[in-house]
């Protein structure tokens, strides 16, 4: 078994990200887990979205 962890600043980009692994994925898919968060930093909102693949 083996994972695969992606981390982005846009959900477009998080969504790209993963679509492009699982077209190259020759292995089986057993799950996808995906997480937002968010943090301040000064005046500005940052986001974190990530997911992490485990695959065979």
């Amino acid at each position: 078994m083996k994972v695969k962890v992606f981390d982005e600043g846009h959900e477009k980009d998080l969504e790209k990200a993963v679509n492009d692994f699982l077209k190259e994925c020759e292995g089986e898919v057993i799950d996808i887990k995906f997480q937002v968060s968010t943090s301040v930093f000064g005046e500005e909102q940052v986001y974190c979205f990530s997911a992490m693949i485990v695959y065979k």
